[in-house]
């Protein structure tokens, strides 16, 4: 079987980048059904040949039209009268209740169609995007993760509160539903009070999402920016010193491909939101395995290949720190659209080829690479 099915938005550069790995190895180019047309109506996947094809599920974002019915679908009753204003923050919670519906139209269908093969599962993707369900996940299935809130308050002071009381100086205030650091707040507690740094930024009446990070330092700035994000529906999770290289925080991406991790990328970065889109840079892996203790990045891929059994989907992708022992690790977030990692190769083959090949012996075809092998082991 070499027919594959993209949900997608064609512009956009994963569902072009995926068509040129498939070019690459020599198939076919994927039948593109648009997000756009498909929340309009499900007739236009029922279009489509319900013959042998395999099926990847990808991300919906950076559309705003998309945005807009999958609001609607959620129950934002003025979605279709909101103007674009690039990075507004529009109700996360919402956005992602209309994509559950879709999600369980789309699993109804696939029901209907035995021949299509999912790469990634509708259910695997709703759990991925809910960042209280995969850490407590996790955290049942003994894969580190950092200690978080069990309940989160529903005011700023109350949250406050909660943390010094555990003596948690620094935490991450997550939505629940979030993506790509949107609306993270980092925020420190000191003798001096309390300060947030976050991607979010203040434009009243409304908040944005921008490339350079914005410090609140005010009480009412504080209360304003915390407010915000548990209105969305929070996680709430102690910030874990992360180890550094060069002087510079850092963390690592893992995207696990039919249970293993393949590809690791160190993200770095001056402060501890090492988000590459938000000035971070890709570090050393090589730099990082010579500073870890011995057995420490076994322990690490260990976990990945954990939480990646946990899902049926070809791919996960995971964000994993290190502490500043070079010991010990966390997964600190799962991701359901975490493979897009341009000009990242590993044997020779891109990431989306990797998917590919490893899709292919799913089905049994042929494919003209060479047998991939597991990450190389530790020291």
């Amino acid at each position: 079987m070499s027919r594959f099915v993209v949900l997608g938005n064609p512009a956009n550069r994963r569902v072009t980048l995926f068509a040129d790995a498939l070019r690459e190895a020599g198939l076919p180019p994927p039948e593109v059904v648009p997000w756009l047309e498909l929340l309009r109506s499900l007739d236009r996947l029922r279009e489509l040949d319900a013959g042998p094809a395999l099926v990847r599920i990808d991300s919906y974002g950076e559309d705003f039209a998309v945005e807009r019915e999958l609001l609607a679908l959620g129950g934002f009753a003025d979605a279709f009268t909101v103007e674009e204003r690039r990075g507004e923050v529009l109700e996360p919670a919402l956005s992602h209740r209309g994509f559950q519906q879709v999600l369980a139209q789309l699993k109804a269908l696939f029901a209907e169609r035995p021949a299509w093969r999912l790469l990634n599962e509708p259910d695997d993707i709703d759990e991925l995007f809910d960042k209280r369900r995969t850490s407590r996940r996790f955290l049942s299935m003994g894969i580190p993760v950092p200690e978080f809130l069990e309940e989160v308050p529903a005011t700023a002071p109350e949250l406050l509160e909660a943390c010094r009381a555990r003596g948690w100086r620094q935490v991450f205030v997550k939505p629940t539903m979030g993506s790509s650091a949107s609306g993270v707040l980092l925020v420190t507690m000191s003798s001096k009070g309390v300060t947030i740094r976050t991607s979010l930024e203040w434009d009243a009446p409304r908040w944005f999402n921008n490339l350079r990070l914005s410090h609140y330092r005010t009480p009412p700035e504080v209360t304003r920016a915390l407010q915000f994000v548990l209105s969305l529906g929070a996680q709430v999770e102690r910030a874990v010193p992360k180890a550094r290289l060069g002087g510079a925080f850092f963390d690592c991406r893992v995207l696990c491909i039919a249970g293993e991790p393949r590809f690791v990328v160190v993200r770095q970065n001056r402060h501890p939101i090492t988000n590459l889109h938000l000035g971070g840079w890709r570090g050393s892996v090589e730099e990082l395995r010579a500073a870890l203790r011995p057995g420490a990045w076994e322990a690490m891929l260990e976990s990945c290949r954990k939480v990646a059994a946990l899902y049926r989907s070809l791919q996960v992708g995971l964000d994993v720190l290190f502490e500043d022992d070079f010991v010990h690790h966390r997964v600190i977030e799962a991701n359901a659209f975490g493979d897009l990692l341009p000009n990242l190769t590993q044997e020779g083959r891109s990431v989306y080829r990797w998917e590919i090949d490893e899709a292919l012996k799913w089905t049994g075809t042929r494919s003209n690479s060479p047998a991939p092998n597991t990450l190389p082991s530790s020291r």
